[in-house]
């Protein structure tokens, strides 16, 4: 089996699960709770707040815990809405954003606040002078995502970042579910961002564990509330085991994290090199900076996406189409269209997401598998 579907989850890794295994059999406390198996709970809970800060150079109490990127991204959107309601009701985003930030914006549309949505460029990428623009003097938020979960585009962060500086007092949120272990913390992690949503499963720790990074001093009202956990930001009982695997799989990425990326840049570029020389291929993740090493978004023209996803399955190559979140519903992608990509073409579009453990041998199998299979694309007409 060749996994090619790393944006959408990567497995957990081994040494992380049995993290999970040993904190759950071991350390089965309330961190809530004042006896001595509470605090046994409630002190591992603080030390994998801590290694995960420390790893990401901030500060411990910026970290607050979630059960993934959905929740990060609503918490972010709507937690900021109704904390700065008072300041104004002018939200700011792109049209190229993961649902769990558009959906959230759609909301609260519905509620009375203004919405923008940010055009792209033919890379899916906003200008930071339209951003500029687009502030009022009621804006309260801004959310961009760092790397496209379609495309692979990484947007303009740096920038972004400049334009922000002018704006203080606008909430800047970044969805960097796709961006973590990809080289770009230095852009990810600037003295302008004031939020950040993490989801664990994107770098093989266990599904339904993430967490934000929250700048000191920014006000965000809490979605969920009840025991005043998480520093009465997010109530509910913490996932200790998951907390704590999730610690080691972001240690465990982050080590040797040049070389990761870089090998995993040569393999999308193996598999970008073959493919781009067939002319009935369009690919949208370019051979550029500006996109993210590990996704690799094309089109084979006259061929459904879905139709190209299950003949690489039969070769036991599984990848997907453009967003995991939307495949099963035959959703066309909200980038491609944003990108006026031709409707016919978006159909067809498919996504290849490698992480650390894909090799160049699956590349060059990838390649093999493609030839055939194009072949027998190319008799339908």
């Amino acid at each position: 089996m060749i996994y090619f579907d790393n944006s959408a989850t990567t497995m957990a890794d081994p040494a992380v699960v049995d993290t999970y295994d040993k904190v759950s059999a071991a350390v089965w406390g309330n961190p809530s709770s004042l006896h001595n198996f509470g605090e046994q709970a409630f002190n591992l809970l603080e030390q994998s707040r801590k290694q995960i800060a420390d790893l990401l150079g901030v500060n411990l109490s910026e970290i607050l815990f979630t059960s993934g990127g959905t929740e990060g991204d609503n918490w972010v959107v709507k937690g900021t809405a109704i904390a700065k309601r008072q300041f104004g009701n002018h939200l700011i985003t792109t049209a190229v954003e993961h649902p769990a930030v558009h959906n959230s914006m759609e909301q609260l549309k519905q509620l009375g606040f203004e919405v923008t949505y940010l055009p792209v460029d033919d890379e899916g990428r906003i200008s930071a002078n339209d951003l500029r623009n687009a502030i009022r003097p009621t804006t309260i938020l801004v959310s961009t995502m760092a790397v496209n979960n379609e495309i692979g585009a990484i947007q303009p962060l740096d920038d972004i970042a400049a334009v922000m500086r002018d704006f203080p007092k606008v909430h800047w949120h970044i969805d960097a579910v796709q961006g973590i272990g990809k080289g770009l913390h230095d852009h990810l992690f600037n003295d302008r961002v004031d939020f950040m949503t993490f989801s664990g499963h994107k770098f093989h720790a266990p599904r339904g564990i993430g967490f934000i990074y929250k700048r000191q001093g920014r006000t965000l009202a809490p979605l969920l509330t009840g025991g005043g956990q998480e520093r009465n930001l997010r109530s509910g009982t913490e996932n200790v085991p998951a907390i704590a695997a999730m610690a080691k799989a972001l240690r465990l990425i982050l080590t040797d994290e040049k070389a990761k990326v870089e090998k995993q840049q040569a393999i999308r570029m193996a598999i970008y090199n073959h493919i781009k020389e067939f002319p009935k291929v369009t690919i949208f993740s370019r051979d550029d900076p500006v996109f993210a090493p590990h996704i690799l978004c094309f089109a084979i023209s006259g061929v459904r996406g879905e139709t190209i996803v299950h003949a690489f399955e039969d070769h036991g190559i599984y990848m997907s189409t453009t967003s995991a979140c939307s495949s099963k519903k035959g959703v066309e992608s909200s980038t491609l269209k944003a990108m006026n990509v031709d409707t016919g073409i978006a159909n067809s579009a498919v996504r290849v997401s490698l992480d650390e453990h894909n090799t160049l041998a699956e590349a060059e199998k990838f390649n093999q598998v493609f030839d055939e299979l194009y072949q027998e694309f190319d008799k339908l007409d």
